[in-house]
Protein backbone atom coordinates (compact mmCIF):
# COMPACT_ATOMS: atom_id res chain seq x y z
CA UNK A 1 0.00 0.00 0.00
CA UNK A 2 1.23 3.44 -1.38
CA UNK A 3 2.40 5.46 1.74
CA UNK A 4 1.05 8.87 2.63
CA UNK A 5 2.03 11.93 4.88
CA UNK A 6 -0.29 10.49 7.10
CA UNK A 7 1.45 7.59 7.95
CA UNK A 8 4.10 9.76 9.40
CA UNK A 9 3.60 9.70 12.93
CA UNK A 10 4.92 11.94 16.12
CA UNK A 11 6.49 9.34 18.82
CA UNK A 12 6.85 10.77 22.34
CA UNK A 13 10.31 9.12 23.24
CA UNK A 14 10.83 8.51 27.27
CA UNK A 15 11.94 11.36 29.52
CA UNK A 16 13.64 10.35 32.34
CA UNK A 17 13.39 14.26 34.71
CA UNK A 18 16.78 14.49 36.65
CA UNK A 19 17.89 17.70 38.39
CA UNK A 20 21.35 17.40 36.80
CA UNK A 21 18.97 17.27 33.45
CA UNK A 22 16.56 15.09 31.62
CA UNK A 23 17.41 11.73 30.18
CA UNK A 24 15.65 10.29 26.96
CA UNK A 25 16.66 6.87 25.59
CA UNK A 26 15.84 4.76 22.35
CA UNK A 27 15.56 1.27 22.21
CA UNK A 28 15.25 -0.35 18.46
CA UNK A 29 11.51 -2.05 18.22
CA UNK A 30 10.59 -0.84 21.55
CA UNK A 31 10.62 3.23 20.86
CA UNK A 32 11.26 2.97 17.39
CA UNK A 33 9.29 1.19 14.50
CA UNK A 34 12.09 -0.55 12.71
CA UNK A 35 15.53 -1.85 13.37
CA UNK A 36 18.18 0.92 13.77
CA UNK A 37 21.06 0.56 11.58
CA UNK A 38 22.65 4.38 11.29
CA UNK A 39 22.59 7.46 13.44
CA UNK A 40 23.62 10.90 12.42
CA UNK A 41 23.34 14.29 13.11
CA UNK A 42 23.53 17.89 11.21
CA UNK A 43 24.50 20.46 13.25
CA UNK A 44 25.78 24.28 12.35
CA UNK A 45 23.05 24.59 10.18
CA UNK A 46 22.78 28.78 9.38
CA UNK A 47 19.56 29.53 10.97
CA UNK A 48 16.87 29.84 8.45
CA UNK A 49 18.36 27.24 6.05
CA UNK A 50 16.58 23.92 4.67
CA UNK A 51 18.40 20.68 4.63
CA UNK A 52 17.25 17.15 3.36
CA UNK A 53 14.93 17.48 0.25
CA UNK A 54 14.99 14.06 -0.85
CA UNK A 55 12.75 10.81 -0.46
CA UNK A 56 13.93 7.21 0.51
CA UNK A 57 12.82 3.77 -1.31
CA UNK A 58 13.44 1.73 1.31
CA UNK A 59 14.56 3.54 4.82
CA UNK A 60 12.88 4.58 7.51
CA UNK A 61 13.99 7.32 9.38
CA UNK A 62 13.17 9.30 12.81
CA UNK A 63 14.04 12.76 12.90
CA UNK A 64 14.27 14.54 16.33
CA UNK A 65 15.44 17.98 17.08
CA UNK A 66 18.26 17.11 19.46
CA UNK A 67 18.59 21.08 20.16
CA UNK A 68 16.54 23.92 19.02
CA UNK A 69 13.86 23.71 16.95
CA UNK A 70 12.81 22.96 12.48
CA UNK A 71 10.06 22.01 10.85
CA UNK A 72 9.69 19.11 8.38
CA UNK A 73 8.09 19.56 5.38
CA UNK A 74 6.29 15.95 4.21
CA UNK A 75 5.21 15.12 1.01
CA UNK A 76 4.02 11.76 -0.79
CA UNK A 77 3.15 13.74 -4.51
CA UNK A 78 -0.39 14.63 -3.25
CA UNK A 79 -0.74 15.95 0.48
CA UNK A 80 1.72 17.83 2.04
CA UNK A 81 1.69 18.47 5.89
CA UNK A 82 4.83 20.50 8.34
CA UNK A 83 5.52 19.28 11.43
CA UNK A 84 7.16 21.57 13.76
CA UNK A 85 10.08 19.92 15.96
CA UNK A 86 10.97 21.17 19.09
CA UNK A 87 11.30 18.93 21.84
CA UNK A 88 14.22 16.56 22.19
CA UNK A 89 12.05 13.62 23.33
CA UNK A 90 9.89 13.58 20.43
CA UNK A 91 10.90 11.90 17.14
CA UNK A 92 9.01 11.97 13.96
CA UNK A 93 8.87 8.63 11.74
CA UNK A 94 9.31 9.03 8.36
CA UNK A 95 8.16 5.71 6.31
CA UNK A 96 9.93 4.75 2.52
CA UNK A 97 8.34 6.70 0.06
CA UNK A 98 7.74 9.96 1.65
CA UNK A 99 9.72 13.35 0.62
CA UNK A 100 11.06 15.01 3.30
CA UNK A 101 12.79 18.51 3.34
CA UNK A 102 13.96 20.04 6.90
CA UNK A 103 13.32 24.17 6.64
CA UNK A 104 13.39 27.07 9.49
CA UNK A 105 16.47 25.90 11.53
CA UNK A 106 16.81 28.11 14.76
CA UNK A 107 20.48 29.01 15.59
CA UNK A 108 22.09 26.35 17.39
CA UNK A 109 20.11 23.29 16.01
CA UNK A 110 20.66 19.67 15.83
CA UNK A 111 19.16 17.65 13.48
CA UNK A 112 19.31 13.86 14.94
CA UNK A 113 17.77 10.78 12.77
CA UNK A 114 17.79 7.33 13.63
CA UNK A 115 17.52 5.48 10.48
CA UNK A 116 16.57 1.91 9.37
CA UNK A 117 19.14 1.51 6.63
CA UNK A 118 23.03 1.98 6.46
CA UNK A 119 23.76 4.87 3.81
CA UNK A 120 23.14 3.93 0.29
CA UNK A 121 22.75 6.31 -2.37
CA UNK A 122 20.66 3.96 -4.44
CA UNK A 123 17.97 4.40 -1.86
CA UNK A 124 18.19 8.37 -2.47
CA UNK A 125 15.46 10.00 -4.48
CA UNK A 126 16.81 13.17 -5.03
CA UNK A 127 15.24 14.83 -7.32
CA UNK A 128 11.37 16.08 -7.39
CA UNK A 129 10.15 15.13 -10.59
CA UNK A 130 11.69 11.90 -10.23
CA UNK A 131 10.24 10.85 -6.82
CA UNK A 132 6.57 11.28 -8.74
CA UNK A 133 7.67 9.15 -11.26
CA UNK A 134 8.45 7.14 -9.05
CA UNK A 135 5.23 7.49 -6.71
CA UNK A 136 3.10 6.46 -9.97
CA UNK A 137 5.11 3.33 -11.11
CA UNK A 138 5.35 2.43 -7.94
CA UNK A 139 1.59 2.96 -7.21
CA UNK A 140 0.73 0.99 -10.47
CA UNK A 141 2.97 -2.06 -9.40
CA UNK A 142 0.54 -2.29 -6.50
CA UNK A 143 -2.29 -1.46 -8.30
CA UNK A 144 -1.68 -4.35 -10.90
CA UNK A 145 -0.87 -6.62 -8.42
CA UNK A 146 -3.61 -6.35 -5.89
CA UNK A 147 -6.49 -6.05 -9.50
CA UNK A 148 -5.43 -9.03 -11.15
CA UNK A 149 -8.68 -10.72 -11.92
CA UNK A 150 -8.77 -14.23 -10.05
CA UNK A 151 -8.47 -17.06 -12.13
CA UNK A 152 -10.30 -21.02 -11.17
CA UNK A 153 -7.76 -23.84 -12.29
CA UNK A 154 -9.82 -26.52 -13.88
Amino acid sequence: MKKTVFDCSLLELTKVHHPEGNLTYVYQDCHVPFPIDRVFYSYDIPAGESRGAHAHKQCHQLIIAASGSFEVVLDDGVNKRTVLLNRPFFGLHVPPGIWSSEQGFSSGSICLVLASDVYSEEDYIRDYDEYVEWIDRTTKQLNDKTTKPFQMEH
